[in-house]
């Protein structure tokens, strides 16, 4: 039997329990994948040790099939490929596309101007790092224009050059940075469209443009609204968004489903609900905003 040509999946950081914001982005690209016939894989994008919250990971799994979800395979762990990350970082090295930077944040602030992410590196170690000096990270070198259309928010384009500069890929604390580590796993579990909230839309082009150095195949992209509170603040752990609850696992599914354009009928049930999303899912239904309130 051949593999599923469409393999979608769901990657949260677990840094605390699933709240309705990650089950909006659980909820859309699990339709996505299950009503093409595809796979379903879940990742846990733990790379950053200091904002993983102990037995985080294990809970949002617990949420997960208390919601009805079923992935397919086993659950990667980005804390666990560390080699695939060196690996992805040295090929880069050889072909001269990053550069060793010795500046620290405050250095940066002072001297460079504000892009769409933070401040735009003002390029002062890519021709020469200064004399006496360390490498605290290391860049990659940036140039051009990215332009993608997104299933869901249209035609985007980005100047990485000038919007966002010469990024980081590897931190000063020994840490492999998101952009580079998502790229390899995307790449690695064959995943062929990437459905995620739209608070990760600006890192798409870094991460296309990582692609294309690297040479890996370019994925499709959709990207969700954003739940949002009363204050038009992301739904986090740092907004203290509420943890979804297993005894109204039923009625957040139903709530995912409405915040992302779908009304289902009053079925009761996870497994009613599915039965009737899955059946009824249109991804162009989903209204194209890039934030709603929950």
């Amino acid at each position: 039997m051949n593999p599923p040509t469409y393999r979608g999946r769901f990657a949260p950081s677990p840094t605390g329990p699933l709240h309705f914001g990650s089950l909006v982005a659980a909820v859309g690209s699990y339709l996505e994948a299950r009503s093409r016939g595809g796979a379903w894989l879940v990742r846990m994008e733990d790379l950053d040790k200091p904002r993983v919250a102990p037995g985080a990971a294990n809970d949002i799994l617990q949420m997960l099939e208390a919601c009805g979800m079923e992935w397919d395979g086993a659950v990667v762990r980005q804390s666990r490929r560390i080699e695939a990350y060196h690996n992805a970082l040295h090929a880069l090295r050889l072909r001269g596309a990053l550069y060793p930077c010795a500046c620290s944040r405050r250095e940066i602030a002072d001297s460079a101007i504000a892009g769409i992410e933070g401040y735009v590196y003002p390029r002062t170690c890519r021709t020469d790092m200064p004399l006496g000096r360390r490498a605290r990270a290391w860049r990659v070198r940036t140039h051009g224009v990215v332009e993608f259309d997104d299933a869901i928010q249209g035609r985007m384009t980005q100047d990485v050059e000038s919007e966002i500069g010469d990024f980081v890929l590897y931190r000063a604390d020994g840490t492999y940075a998101y952009q580079l580590a998502v790229v390899v796993d995307d790449a690695e579990q064959g995943i062929t469209p990437v459905v995620r909230g739209a608070d990760l839309l600006e890192s798409t082009p870094r991460q296309i443009y990582l692609q294309t150095l690297l040479g890996l195949p370019e994925v499709r992209y959709a990207h969700l609204p954003v739940a949002v509170n009363a204050r038009g603040e992301k739904l986090s752990k740092q907004t203290f968004a509420k943890a979804i609850a297993r005894e109204s696992a039923a009625e957040s599914l139903a709530d995912a489903l409405r915040f992302l354009g779908h009304a289902p009928p009053a079925l009761g049930d996870v497994r009613a609900i599915w039965g009737w999303a899955i059946e009824n899912w249109r991804i162009q239904r989903v209204p194209r905003v890039r934030t709603a309130h929950a």
